[in-house]
């Protein structure tokens, strides 16, 4: 789909992409340059973790975007179950309109977190929180721009990419190539599973733009950047480039994730995005509680 899409302006998305520093969250705005239809991706929900309050600031941009540009939403997508931020995915959808999507595997975060927080009947685990589940290799269509979901787990069991058009939306499993890929040390990551599915994105055309969903600033690089190429990761990717074995990758990624601390918002983030942004049911009291499960991650 990329390769045809390179040569065709009516497939080249207007991309506008939002940097939340507070999360260090990339989201976008995906936009069919011959419509109003657009998509929305990897949304955040400003969360304090001391007083556990919520605010829209970051999504009320993304809302002002596209009302002052007359856009159609047709999809809030998520690329997989954050654990670094909360997605405001449900606010938006109130404000937007459109089709709240994931991969198909989120039953599988779902069982696997629904265990940890020893969650019980009321939180069902079969992914109907979301309106749609995409399978590998599935298509559909923002207005005119083709567009297509690919599984690409190893950071979690659920990880897919969009390739709309002439761009591809990483999500976690790639970085900005001086960065390099993401961690596999959350339950149901796997560092092999996340090589291949690196593997496979660098089987796109290499003109392919590739747009990410976090930057932290590499060493050396004084600014964020959220844009690279296909061809860029392939040649340059300081974990993954073309070159890097299998094993030698397992053994990079998992000597790093050994040195990493958990995200500051992992707890509060499973909890609610494995809900597709949704809070927990309330207790008797009419309010709704976060849990912490004490010495087990």
């Amino acid at each position: 789909m990329a390769a045809a899409a390179l040569d065709d302006p009516a497939q080249r998305p207007r991309v506008t992409s939002f940097f939340d520093e507070t999360t260090f969250t990339i989201s976008h705005v995906v936009q069919d340059p011959t419509s109003r239809a657009c998509a929305i991706i990897d949304s955040v929900l400003d969360f304090d973790a001391p007083s556990g309050r919520t605010a829209t600031t970051h999504a009320e941009a993304l809302v002002r975007y596209v009302v002052e540009h007359d856009l159609q939403v047709a999809w809030i997508l998520e690329t997989h179950a954050h654990a670094d931020h909360l997605t405001a995915a449900p606010w938006l959808q109130r404000q937007t309109g459109g089709h709240l999507a994931i991969g198909a595997q989120i039953t599988a975060v779902q069982h696997t977190f629904g265990e940890v927080f020893n969650e019980d009947d009321r939180f069902v685990r079969d992914g109907r929180q979301f309106d749609h589940l995409f399978d590998d290799g599935e298509t559909f269509t923002i207005g005119a721009l083709r567009a297509m979901a690919l599984h690409v787990p190893g950071h979690t069991p659920a990880c897919m990419a969009y390739v709309i058009g002439d761009a591809v939306f990483a999500g976690d499993t790639l970085f900005m190539p001086d960065y390099g890929t993401a961690r596999c040390d959350f339950p149901g990551g796997n560092a092999r599973t996340l090589y291949r599915s690196i593997r496979r994105l660098m089987s796109l055309p290499d003109a392919t733009r590739v747009f990410m969903c976090h930057d932290y600033k590499a060493p050396g690089r004084d600014h964020y950047a959220w844009e690279s190429s296909i061809g860029a990761e392939r040649t340059g990717n300081v974990h993954a480039h073309e070159g890097v074995d299998e094993d030698a990758f397992v053994r990079t990624r998992e000597a790093r994730d050994a040195t990493l601390a958990m995200p500051r918002l992992l707890l509060p983030s499973i909890q609610v995005n494995m809900r597709a942004g949704h809070f927990p049911e309330p207790d008797a009291n009419g309010v709704r509680y976060l849990r912490t499960p004490l010495d087990l991650l």
